[in-house]
């Protein structure tokens, strides 16, 4: 922050190639509050369904970058492709959303990854 970044964004890229690297979803939690809302933070790596947005979104992010499954879609079918695994992602982001019982990005906190005990 004292450089004065408008943004962050965290990603191990490269981290899958050492099994004991920290998970991109592990380390956003701790930088998001340590950031204290001073910028933006954004998330990389790891994206690969709604639920995960969601669980990235909950954690903080205030967005996530999905490059691999963009190019898949790119790859398969150009930019219908890549149409394709947006609507995917949104699809499943919408019933994650349904299933954990918020209404909107804005109502996305942490207490949807905390257990509530019965």
């Amino acid at each position: 922050m004292q450089h004065g970044v408008d943004g962050l964004v965290v990603s191990n890229h490269g981290g899958r190639n050492l099994d004991t690297s920290i998970a991109t979803l592990d380390a956003l939690g701790p930088i998001v509050e340590a950031i204290d809302g001073r910028c933006p933070v954004l998330v990389d790596g790891g994206i690969r369904r709604g639920a995960d947005i969601l669980k990235a979104l909950a954690l903080g992010a205030r967005a996530v970058l999905i490059g691999r499954p963009y190019i898949y879609g790119l790859f398969l079918n150009g930019a219908d492709g890549v149409e394709h695994v947006l609507s995917i992602l949104e699809r499943e982001l919408k019933m994650a959303m349904l299933l954990t019982g918020q209404p909107h990005l804005g109502a996305i906190d942490t207490d949807i990854l905390r257990y509530r005990g019965v």
